[in-house]
């Protein structure tokens, strides 16, 4: 018999599919990568790894832009086992940290090799491969493993076991079109949520869908639609405006010219066993077997726990408080999860209470003395009548005897399980024992779904906190600031939200924004809190209650039940009832402050609520404190950025000439500024326009060497002394004489200025008459009323470069007509490639504006220099046009 031979060569995974992508080495880069790996893998319905790529992938592009300063190539592949992204810089030769017992482990807070540490903690695995112009730096995420092969049948159950449904059931059929917009909606829909066709089709299903929105533990509504197949539970708002909790079923279909779409099947969410796939269930055991052949009956709970639970943590709570409830005949059931420090228990699921009132609720673990008073011990209470408050959470609900038997794990408590009757004297010790075995079963099972869902949300929130900080380092603007943090806390973090700011430790808080998901409640909302005193700004840190709200939200809705009963006061309120009532709905639930501290100074705080008898989880307030960290550095960031742009541009406006220029009888003035840079009113080219004396008025144009800061000071410094010396009746050439002197004066700081400056005298026959000294500017040019364009004066040093200047004046007469143009050199040295405007080419423009007013010349010179290249202008400009108008015909 031949040797068995077993190939033990490593199998190369098979490429399925393929994206790359390079990233230019700027900041912003860093976002538009995540946004590439994000929309490649839901793409390829990868949504479970989602959040760990594109943490992973936002590390290293940073170290390849940002820190190695290179591009960054992305190449994203998907195999059998799952999806392998890689990342590449152009800068081989840096270092990376080796992982040997020699070296200290780096800190997760640095920034060098903190990509690296991501990769080792999240990544199923990674590497690290050199190029001669390349490092690669790839990971590696497996798919979950999810069951595969035929469905099974159900187990047969008797009639009293099979879920309730309607004597009609329902089945919303609704088509959604590649764009997701409705296109098709049947009966069933039109029953089910009171819509007609003609009514929603054509709209997107985005418009009527309530979609639950927690980081890190679902998919999109978007996303569900483009995967081939989804189920899940979600809610649709009908014509009254409820949300309808529906159980989905979503097929991506393709019709014959290839034209996808996506067809919906929805059911109302307690009848979901009509659509929801059977689990499969795996082979049954020996015990199984041998009780099954001996025709022994199985507790219909042991029959839930031998079946796959659901995938999420909520689906199992809610399975087993519906089976805890059938087991025993009960008519409700509740269960609740212990926090962190099990002081408190939070209720997490219900079955026959009021579910918006109970859930996140919580209680203390120890309510008392003696075994009914802790949560530790099973407790049955036969009759809640005679101990009143005994179980808080079934107060007012018509509940009168119970059993509750807590959930533990290797002897910790983990959580609470009740079931409830209406009728006294229902549960026994009987009950109490077999509904502690199911526990037993069961906690165990709740404990790692509880853990699965905390690390889901851990992921999301890091991946949120990263695109979080991303958006707020984008703007320095203070109110894009506060739309920013409200809009990135609702709905995903809270119901509403309203951010108070200080302006300093004397100051008020100020109410400065108001955001509700429902964006009609808006208005009553911040009408309400600008009606209470605001918090108290306390630099503490976390999240503290606060029931100002909530208690004014209250008075004003009894307030409106009294006077509707013609009780109280019959004056005419503000707001309707239905308003006044709608707000305290919006915020009759708990509501937290977090103080918004950056440079040990409280600048605001973030106010976050729910609505009516809903409370925040742990979880949920931990991932606001640190957004609350990041938003409040953002927020002062943008104050002081406001701040200085403020005293920047202050201070430009003051080196402007005053507004308006002085009419001169007998001629139009024109004058166009741009100043380069962003946020820059006034540069190195500046005009002046001004009376001397009476008949006499002085302008000029100039442009100093250099933009920015520098050049804008010796900008101020010659129109004052212009100004100034030009009324101590000083010349032309006597005035730039000595302004020379003023900035060769200023030493180092100096710059050359080449300056055009001339004095206006209005005659009485209609012309103008002026005295022109063009020290190293571009000449002025003349056009006259045959279309002539000719120099108006002749060229002369400019100032700044020598101490001994010796310049001259030189006559020109504006007849009726004429126009003198004068522009800095950011008009004529205007470029595109090798071209430039140049004089020709301003002369050629002058030569088609005869007849026109001053201001359609420098509109026309301004249009020319604009158009001559597609790029913005990169230096300053100024055109100044003065024109004498011809005589009106007699």
């Amino acid at each position: 018999m031949g040797e068995q031979i077993t190939d033990t060569r490593m199998r190369r995974p098979v490429i399925t599919a393929r994206a790359a992508a390079t990233f230019e080495p700027v900041g912003r880069s860093v976002a538009t990568a995540r946004a590439f790996v994000r929309d490649t893998l839901q793409g390829w319905g990868c949504a479970d790894i989602v959040d760990d790529a594109v943490v992973l992938t936002s590390e290293l592009v940073t170290n390849a832009v940002v820190h190695a300063g290179t591009a960054a190539d992305v190449l994203c592949l998907r195999n059998d086992d799952g999806v392998r992204i890689s990342v590449a810089d152009r800068y081989p030769e840096r270092e990376i940290p080796l992982q040997n017992a020699g070296q200290v482990v780096v800190h997760p807070d640095r920034e060098g090799g903190r990509g690296l540490l991501l990769c080792g903690a999240l990544a199923t695995r990674w590497g690290v491969e050199y190029t001669a112009a390349q490092k690669h730096v790839w990971f590696q995420l497996d798919l979950p493993e999810r069951p595969a092969g035929t469905r099974s049948a159900g187990p047969a159950l008797p009639v009293d076991a099979l879920p309730v449904a309607e004597t009609r059931v329902r089945v919303a059929v609704i088509q959604i079109d590649r764009g997701g917009c409705i296109s098709f909606w049947n009966e069933d829909a039109q029953d089910l949520f009171a819509y007609d066709p003609e009514q929603v089709i054509g709209k997107p299903l985005t418009d009527f869908a309530a979609w639950p929105h927690t980081p890190g533990t679902g998919t999109g509504i978007v996303e569900a639609l483009q995967l081939s197949r989804w189920e899940g539970s979600y809610g649709i708002r009908g014509s009254d405006g409820r949300v309808v909790p529906v159980y989905a079923s979503h097929l991506r279909v393709r019709d014959a010219d290839g034209e996808a779409s996506t067809v919906c099947l929805l059911v109302r969410d307690h009848e979901r066993a009509i659509l929801q796939s059977p689990q499969r269930t795996p082979a049954p055991d020996s015990a199984t077997q041998a009780a099954q052949s001996e025709g022994r009956s199985s507790d219909p709970f042991e029959v839930f726990i031998g079946s796959p639970a659901p995938d999420d943590l909520d689906g199992l709570l809610q399975r087993t408080v519906e089976r805890a409830r059938d087991m025993l005949d009960g008519d409700a059931a509740y269960l609740l999860l212990a926090t962190d420090d099990e002081t408190e228990l939070e209720v997490r699921a219900s079955t026959g209470l009021p579910s918006a009132r109970q859930r996140f609720a919580r209680v203390p673990v120890e309510a008392g003395s003696g075994r009914y008073g802790s949560a530790r011990m099973p407790a049955v209470h036969e009759d809640l009548t005679a101990v009143p408050g005994a179980v808080p959470l079934l107060s007012g609900t018509g509940m009168r005897s119970v059993v509750t038997v807590p959930l533990k794990v290797e002897g910790r408590l983990t959580g609470s399980l009740g079931v409830a009757a209406e009728g006294a004297g229902r549960y026994t010790n009987e009950e109490a024992l077999r509904l502690q075995f199911a526990a037993d079963r069961i906690a165990l099972a709740v404990e790692r779904a509880r853990l699965t869902e905390l690390e889901k949300l851990r992921r999301g929130s890091l991946s949120f906190l990263v695109e979080a900080s991303d958006l707020l380092a984008g703007t320095l603007d203070r109110d894009q600031t506060l739309a920013l943090m409200a809009q990135m806390t609702v709905p995903t973090l809270a119901t509403w939200c309203a951010v108070y700011t200080v302006a300093d430790q004397t100051s008020e808080p100020e109410l400065s924004y108001v955001l509700h998901e429902d964006e009609d409640r808006i208005d009553g909302l911040k009408t309400l809190l600008m009606k209470v005193d605001p918090p108290e700004p306390v630099p503490t840190p976390g999240a503290r209650i606060w029931t100002a709200p909530s208690d004014a939200a209250h008075d004003a809705a009894l307030r409106t039940s009294m006077r509707s009963l013609g009780l109280g006061n019959s004056a005419r309120p503000s707001t309707g009832p239905g308003a006044t009532l709608a707000t305290a709905s919006a915020v009759g639930g708990e509501t937290v402050v977090l103080p918004l501290v950056a440079r040990n100074r409280v600048i605001g705080m973030l106010t976050l609520g729910k609505p009516t008898e809903e409370h925040f989880r742990q979880e949920i307030l931990e991932l606001a404190e640190d957004l609350s960290r990041r938003a409040a550095l953002a927020l002062d960031n943008a104050r002081l950025y406001s701040e200085r742009t403020a005293i920047s541009q202050s201070l430009q406006r003051s080196l402007l000439p005053p507004e308006p220029l002085p009419d001169i009888p007998g001629v139009e003035v024109e004058v166009i500024y741009r100043a380069a840079g962003e946020g820059n009113e006034v540069g190195g080219d500046f005009y002046d326009l001004f009376p001397i004396r009476d008949g006499a008025y002085g302008f000029a144009i100039g442009d100093v060497c250099g933009t920015g800061p520098e050049a804008a000071a010796v900008t101020g410094l010659a129109r004052h002394a212009l100004r100034l010396l030009a009324r101590e009746g000083f010349g032309g050439p006597a005035v730039l004489e000595r302004l020379n002197a003023a900035i060769l004066d200023e030493g180092s700081r100096s710059r050359f200025l080449t300056l055009l400056y001339g004095e206006l005298w209005p005659q009485e026959d209609g012309s103008a008459l002026l005295k022109v000294v063009c020290a190293g500017h571009p000449l002025p040019l003349r056009l006259r009323q045959d279309g002539s364009v000719e120099p108006a004066a002749e060229p002369q040093p400019l100032l700044g470069v020598m101490d001994d200047l010796e310049l001259y004046e030189q006559n020109v007469t504006l007849d009726p007509g004429d126009v003198l143009l004068c522009v800095t050199d950011g008009v004529t040295e205007r470029r595109e490639g090798t071209r430039m405007l140049g004089d020709d080419g301003l002369t050629d423009v002058l030569t088609t504006c005869t007849g026109l007013t001053a201001g359609a010349v420098a509109a026309r010179v301004l249009r020319a220099v604009e158009r001559f290249a597609a790029e913005p202008a990169s230096d300053d400009m100024a055109i100044l046009a003065m024109r004498v108008p011809e005589a009106p015909a007699s």
